[in-house]
């Protein structure tokens, strides 16, 4: 299993980013969560089979077609997350 922790900057706050990563998230069979932060960017915490997780950043730097991503930022390592995928608010 592989956990990564990353950030997403640009257009990606009120164009659907968060409920488009939630779908495809799902769609991939990946755990974790992701919330929109003060500043404007999206973070976001991944968990499951290395090519899933893979998979899923590399759709997030398209992301939704109103987003506008500017660049993903991979975080500090935290812990493995378990169950489904959620938007936290």
């Amino acid at each position: 299993m592989k956990t990564t922790h990353f950030s997403i900057t640009g257009l990606v706050q009120g164009v659907g980013y968060r409920a488009w990563l939630y779908k495809k998230a799902g769609m991939l069979g990946v755990s974790g969560w992701c919330k929109n932060n003060a500043d404007g960017s999206v973070e976001a915490v991944v968990t499951g089979e290395p090519e899933k997780v893979d998979a899923l950043l590399m759709a997030a730097q398209q992301g939704p077609a109103c987003a506008e991503v500017d660049s993903i930022r991979l975080l500090e390592d935290v812990p493995e997350e378990k169950g489904a995928f959620r938007i936290e608010y």
